[in-house]
């Protein structure tokens, strides 16, 4: 328990709040708070300071949190000579995922997952959903040991595999002007001045690049399900991936919108920042991932 304990508190300092942490977490902030008062009553120390300042890390806080970051090397040190000896993979491995990847359970990554967890019985799998910018932070400071993201990397530590790639197409809810126009009938000028959820710099398609810079962009949504309950109010039109959509638009609550075929391509990485103690994971799971791809 101590070490789950010690886990709550480092993503809570590496996230700069209990609100920051929860949905690295999969937790409630009061049961993030629950877990650091317990973690601060078991070492007999205030390890933050919480209230309307904001939040900050005491003196005995930071000692605490290096502590347990170096616990946490030695840890999957061990762990990697444990292997070495036993010539068996055995560990976590810790697998952030955007949300909704569910709808992509026919691409390579579903099979992959199941070969990886029946090859390597003794790997505890942990998932978590979160969005691209928490997959990207996560990998980048250690808490996953692998991600899946919109975003290719440059940056020379980490390791980017293409993996597929998402179609999405332009949408307006039931009570929007445009779900009962006519095929035809929507103008650029329309288009333009039609009040959008903000696209991510990695949507690209010949199209949609012409048309970028003209919208008029008046909403922001991280996540897909925040971004449709924007669209279903009626609002806002916005991108939806088609497979996402589609259930939805049979309902008959979501019309995509008629403009050209307009469309935006979205590209999907295993994202990854091998360390000593994690190489030979990784290796195990990108040498899966290519045995599965057609």
């Amino acid at each position: 328990m101590d070490l789950r304990l010690l886990r709550v508190f480092a993503s809570v300092a590496a996230h700069g709040g209990f609100a920051a942490a929860e949905v690295a977490l999969g937790k409630s902030k009061s049961a993030v708070s629950i877990d650091i008062s317990s973690l601060e009553k078991r070492l007999n120390l205030v390890l933050c300071q919480r209230g309307r300042s904001g939040f900050a890390l005491t003196p005995a806080g930071a000692i605490v949190l290096d502590a347990t970051q170096k616990l946490f090397a030695d840890l999957d040190a061990f762990q990697k000579r444990v292997n070495d000896a036993s010539g068996t993979l055995t560990g976590r491995f810790s697998l952030y995922l955007p949300d909704t990847i569910q709808i992509h359970s026919d691409t390579a990554l579903l099979p992959a997952i199941e070969r990886f967890a029946t090859r390597y019985a003794a790997v505890h799998l942990d998932v978590h959903s979160a969005s691209p910018r928490e997959v990207e932070f996560a990998v980048r400071s250690g808490a996953a040991t692998a991600g899946i993201t919109l975003y290719p990397q440059q940056r020379p530590e980490m390791q980017t595999t293409a993996l597929f790639q998402e179609a999405s197409f332009l949408y307006c809810g039931r009570g929007h002007p445009f779900f009962s126009a006519t095929d035809g009938a929507i103008t650029r000028a329309m288009l333009a001045s039609a009040r959008m959820i903000a696209v991510s710099e990695a949507a690209s398609s010949p199209r949609w690049d012409d048309l970028r810079d003209e919208m008029n962009y008046s909403a922001t949504a991280e996540n897909i399900d925040s971004r449709a309950l924007l669209i279903l109010s009626g609002v806002y039109i916005g991108f939806l991936p088609e497979l996402f959509a589609a259930p939805m638009e049979a309902e008959g609550r979501l019309r995509r919108i008629p403009f050209d075929g307009l469309s935006v391509t979205h590209g999907f990485y295993l994202l990854t920042r091998p360390s000593p103690e994690t190489q030979v994971m990784i290796d195990a799971f990108r040498a899966i991932l290519d045995e599965v791809r057609p």
